[in-house]
C-alpha cells in the first residue's frame, strides 16, 4: 500500500512543481527609473526581499535537481530539467534586479554602498 501512495505523488509532485514554477516566474522586468525614485529604506526593503526570492527559488531548483524521477514515468527526467532551467533563469533575472537595485542605492545612500 504504501508503495502505491509513493509512486502515485511523484506524477503530482512533478505537476505541482510546473505549476508553481510556472506562476512564479510570470513578470518582474528590471525598472532602474522606478528604483530611483525610491527612497534608502524602500531600497534597503527591496533589496532584501530580492535575496529572499533569490534564496527560496534555489531551494526550489535544489529540490527540482535532486528529485528522483522513476524510470517508468516518460518525459520525467526532461521535465525535471526544463523545470530547473526555468528557476535557473528567474534567478538570473533576480539578479539583474538585484544589481539594478544596488546600483539605485549606491547612487542615492552614498552610506550604504560597498
Amino acid at each position: 500500500m504504501n508503495l502505491i501512495s509513493t509512486t502515485a505523488s511523484i506524477p503530482a509532485l512533478v505537476i505541482a512543481v510546473l505549476v508553481i514554477s510556472g506562476c512564479s516566474s510570470i513578470g518582474g522586468t528590471t525598472d532602474s527609473a522606478k528604483y530611483d525614485a525610491m527612497s534608502c529604506t524602500d531600497l534597503n526593503s527591496a533589496l532584501g526581499e530580492n535575496a529572499g526570492e533569490i534564496s527560496q527559488t534555489a531551494i526550489s531548483r535544489g529540490k527540482v535537481a535532486n528529485t528522483s524521477v522513476p524510470r517508468w514515468l516518460l518525459g520525467g527526467s526532461k521535465v525535471k530539467t526544463a523545470v530547473a532551467n526555468r528557476e535557473t533563469a528567474r534567478i538570473d533575472r533576480l539578479k539583474q534586479q538585484q544589481d539594478a537595485l544596488l546600483a539605485a542605492r549606491a547612487r542615492k545612500c552614498p552610506k550604504s554602498a560597498g
